[in-house]
């Protein structure tokens, strides 16, 4: 019974989730009741003049400027998830967007500079202790699957002076655009300036520095175009078979 219950929860955002038989009630129920604490943690935001709807806040989550930011249906922000949205455009979290824990959205630091803003589209998850920075502007497209300790920082500090301290020359801010369908490895560092296409995958531990085109897998310190990814698409009901996932895709 509570396996059929939590199904239909799950797809009411995930029409194609079914949940294993191996998962036991008492596992089940453990896990609800956390979600339920971070429902109602979400509901809070009712009190800081937010309209929240079903977003899941686990403990320690904070919020700066509130008012500059927007949270989609289903969004899950874990254990002391930070948000700052000191910027022109704020931060923007489409449906279904998951925040890992430890991880900070920080558009500017500098109060007399604020920075752009960062925008994450639908279907969002990003791995633990990532650091995303909008200070020149932050563009994720949806469906992008982004693992742990991911960096993204859209702004250079100048360096051309040789007499002046680095801290004193000021930055320049260029931003930076990550495509739709995009899968990024563990500790990949995006630096600012680079556009990064469509259907891309980044290897884990890669720095770019320079853009990426659509359909292609990148690797490497810095990172280069090691193959393209031959695209297609798929209906959404339909089944992909295992052997997809072989070195037929990648």
């Amino acid at each position: 019974m509570i396996h059929q219950i939590i199904n239909r929860i799950v797809q009411l955002k995930n029409p194609h989730f079914k949940l294993h038989p191996e998962a036991s009630t008492r596992m089940l129920m453990q896990l609800a009741f956390v979600k339920m604490k971070a429902l109602l943690r979400g509901q809070t935001l009712w009190l800081r003049g937010k309209q929240p709807g079903l977003i899941f806040l686990e403990k320690g989550v904070s919020f700066f400027n509130i008012s500059k930011i927007q949270l989609g249906k289903w969004v899950q922000l874990d254990e002391k998830v930070q948000l700052s949205a000191w910027g022109t455009s704020g931060i923007q979290l489409g449906n279904n967007v998951h925040i890992g824990a430890y991880s900070r959205l920080i558009t500017s630091t500098n109060f007399s500079l604020p920075g752009k803003g960062i925008k994450i589209g639908k279907h969002v998850g990003i791995g633990e202790y990532a650091y995303l920075g909008g200070a020149g502007g932050l563009e994720i497209g949806d469906d992008c699957i982004i693992g742990q300790y991911f960096s993204c920082h859209p702004e250079n500090h100048c360096y051309a002076i040789g007499d002046i301290p680095f801290r004193l020359q000021g930055v320049n801010r260029k931003g930076i655009q990550i495509g739709k369908n995009c899968w990024i490895g563990s500790k990949v560092t995006i630096l600012d300036g680079v556009h990064i296409g469509d259907n891309c995958v980044i290897a884990a531990g890669a720095v770019v520095t320079k853009n990426i085109p659509a359909n292609s897998v990148a690797g490497g310190v810095p990172a280069r175009i090691l193959k393209s990814v031959p695209h297609r698409v798929y209906p959404q009901t339909q089944q992909i078979n295992r052997r997809l996932c072989t070195s037929e895709l990648y």
